[in-house]
């Protein structure tokens, strides 16, 4: 690797975030920067392609603190991520922060980009009955423990943005969130969105996003940075999803209480962050602008363009 170029390690090298990152890094050998491709796996299918298109792969686990020091040593900087759903522990996911904060710290980091979520219960108090407390302590899990965790970093004095992602549109395709065939058999789009509008992107323009915000240089460390491709109501992107499979797509809007009674894994962590989105659109959607993700990412993808790609990846059962 050339000497003057700055080496970002990347945390979830092989997930939907990191995956982008390294993948917008490689290509764009302009930038200055190289990726080294950080993953518990270094034998993984995934993993081996990374290195195949010219990351550096090294193995470290988010639980092993030692590990996560040796992966950032040497570095100019480090985009963190935690994947809450391999687990469905806040807790966990907080130690795991704390890990990453304490490496980036320990190897004298210039800039790290961390990928975090609003902390919901400052909307919405534990006190607040309006959506169910989950777990004792949170109203959505999986952003209430990266919100409460980005003190971490600040504590540490480690520079750091602040990423504020969106909905993965990925979600139609590996979540089971893409229509799903009703009674009748016609294609039904369900969201407890009723008619608000969701900020959505896809995984991979994060990646971009986040090669932006690096390029940028100090200009946003201690800035929260929100992003999304686009802001949509559920019939918009039922409409969307019906212009371009050439199938009749009907958007099904339950209230929040149904969806949490799904039963799926996660359901009312999912049903909560809904209603979250819902209730606070104007917060929501605020904090996530289309011309500062465009101005970061400027091939950044619409919903359309999106399907363009991907609609023959959309299981429609």
């Amino acid at each position: 690797m050339a000497d003057n170029k700055r080496i970002i390690a990347v945390v979830g090298a092989t997930g939907a975030q990191g995956g982008g990152l390294v993948r917008a890094i490689l290509g764009d050998p302009s930038s200055g920067f190289v990726a080294r491709a950080v993953t518990r796996d270094v034998n993984s299918d995934k993993a081996k392609e990374l290195a195949k298109l010219g990351a550096e792969v090294v193995a470290a686990d988010l639980d092993d603190l030692e590990s996560l020091k040796r992966a950032f040593q040497g570095a100019y900087g480090a985009y963190c991520v935690t994947f809450f759903w391999a687990h469905f522990s806040p807790e966990k996911e907080a130690a795991e922060v704390r890990n990453m904060a304490a490496a980036a710290k320990h190897a004298g980091l210039r800039h790290v980009v961390w990928s975090t979520l609003e902390d919901t219960r400052r909307w919405v108090p534990l006190s607040d009955d309006r959506m169910p407390t989950l777990m004792g302590r949170y109203k959505v899990p999986h952003f209430d423990a990266k919100g409460e965790s980005d003190q971490v970093f600040t504590e540490l004095g480690v520079p750091t943005t602040f990423l504020l992602t969106s909905f993965y549109w990925d979600n139609l395709i590996h979540f089971g969130m893409g229509p799903k065939k009703g009674p009748d058999g016609k294609l039904v789009f369900t969201l407890p969105m009723g008619d608000k509008k969701l900020p959505g992107i896809a995984a991979e323009d994060i990646g971009r996003c986040a090669l932006g915000i690096f390029k940028r240089g100090s200009d946003l460390i201690g800035k929260r940075v929100g992003i999304a491709g686009e802001h949509l109501t559920g019939e918009q992107m039922a409409s969307a999803l019906a212009q371009a499979t050439g199938l009749d797509v009907r958007y099904n809007a339950v209230p929040p209480e149904v969806y949490r009674s799904f039963g799926f894994p996660g359901a009312e962590d999912l049903g909560n962050m809904f209603q979250f989105k819902h209730d606070f659109e104007a917060d929501f959607c605020g904090a996530r602008s289309l011309d500062v993700s465009r101005s970061l990412n400027p091939s950044l993808q619409t919903f359309a363009s999106w399907l363009n790609r991907n609609k023959s990846h959309i299981p429609l059962e």
